[in-house]
């Protein structure tokens, strides 16, 4: 463990307010099939602007023909991810990005900032534990593992079936598909009884049950873009699931919880940030969930000016924390902000997520409301 500085006590002390806050309780109270890759560009709507960096014109039936459009189907029946299957999951590599290396022309970016060390989460996990959970997938390169978080919905509150994570772990972007056989699993071994390539009973790893994942939407950008870029300054995918033991209860309800998004959250406000993830990649193993607590205001990184920027913090986790959570503390209650997007391996020393600014609550209004 590295030694204790002033900075790193200010880290331990914002993490702790930020758990002692995050004491959560339930409120009282389409059809699957195979997956089709998109193997062209998803053509905007007629309405859309020429930019798809800029969706301020779009209307609901925009949005309707975005949906159709990008053609998601998930092909995950039940029990197609028992706990071994899940063990050997690789973490999804994080996209990567050098704040060292000579900038490109355009790109707006802070001076690095300092590598905050990842902490693993106690076992048995709080209420933390319960919200943020392990996304498999079937990937071109085999099985996969990101990070995500169950969060509010405000059409059906205390009933919660929606989960948010990065659009990376969910669609391979411009020229590649959706990914396949995609199940959520939030408090992944909640109780740390997990051991690497040994017999585990399923629910050990998947105290609250295995959610498959029957619709998705990630912004028309992430879809006509790629490479490491502008596009990832919407990487930010929205889930709807419905659990595997068919009981009709929402996944809220059974987690015990969910947190509200803070979309346009003014950055002179955020002071401290706590990402979560399953980093699976050396030193971790993605066996256990992890978070860095940085006690500063986020840095900002971005590769076009008339985007929502991407935060930047300083954070040692690796792959398969991609899609994990950043929360702040609010009114005394957890707020996320962002979700994992971009990392840099050598050094592993930060990660930047997405400013969900009004092209992401205008997503996410639309799929809460209209996409079952």
């Amino acid at each position: 463990m590295p030694t204790t500085t002033s900075r790193g006590r200010r880290a331990a002390t914002a993490g702790a307010a930020l758990l002692a806050a995050l004491a959560l309780g339930a409120a009282g109270c389409g059809p699957d099939g195979p997956a089709r890759p998109a193997t062209t560009p998803l053509a905007l709507p007629r309405s859309a602007p020429t930019s798809p960096g800029d969706l301020t014109g779009w209307k609901v039936e925009d949005w309707a023909r975005h949906v159709a459009g990008s053609a998601f189907a998930n092909d995950a029946p039940p029990g197609s991810w028992p706990a071994a299957r899940m063990d050997a999951a690789r973490g999804r590599p994080t996209p990567e990005y050098s704040l060292t290396a000579p900038a490109a022309d355009g790109v707006e970016r802070d001076a690095p900032p300092a590598a905050v060390p990842a902490e693993p989460q106690p076992h048995p996990y709080g209420p933390v534990g319960s919200v943020v959970g392990r996304l498999f997938a079937a990937t071109p390169q085999g099985d996969a593992a990101c990070s995500a978080t169950v969060v509010s919905d405000p059409v059906n509150p205390g009933r919660s079936d929606l989960v948010l994570t990065a659009a990376h772990c969910l669609h391979e972007g411009k020229g590649g598909g959706w990914l396949r056989n995609l199940v959520f699993v939030p408090g992944f071994n909640r109780d740390g009884r997990m051991v690497h390539g040994k017999p585990n009973p399923d629910q050990r790893a998947a105290p609250y049950g295995r959610w498959t994942v029957v619709r998705a939407l990630v912004s028309p950008t992430w879809l006509q873009e790629s490479g490491v870029g502008a596009h990832h300054q919407y990487d930010y995918g929205i889930l709807r699931v419905r659990g595997e033991d068919g009981s009709g209860k929402s996944l809220e309800e059974t987690v015990g919880g969910s947190v509200p998004i803070w979309f346009n959250a003014p950055r002179d406000l955020i002071t401290a940030v706590a990402a979560y993830g399953y980093p699976a990649e050396r030193p971790f193993d993605g066996l256990r969930l992890a978070h860095c607590d940085s006690p500063v205001a986020p840095g900002r990184l971005s590769f076009d000016r008339n985007r929502p920027p991407l935060y930047v913090i300083g954070c040692t986790m690796t792959a398969g924390s991609s899609g994990g959570g950043w929360f702040v503390t609010r009114d005394g209650k957890p707020n996320l902000i962002s979700v994992g997007a971009l990392g840099d391996r050598n050094p592993a020393g930060y990660q930047a997520g997405p400013a969900l600014q009004d092209q992401a609550k205008q997503a996410f209004d639309y799929f809460a409301k209209n996409v079952r």
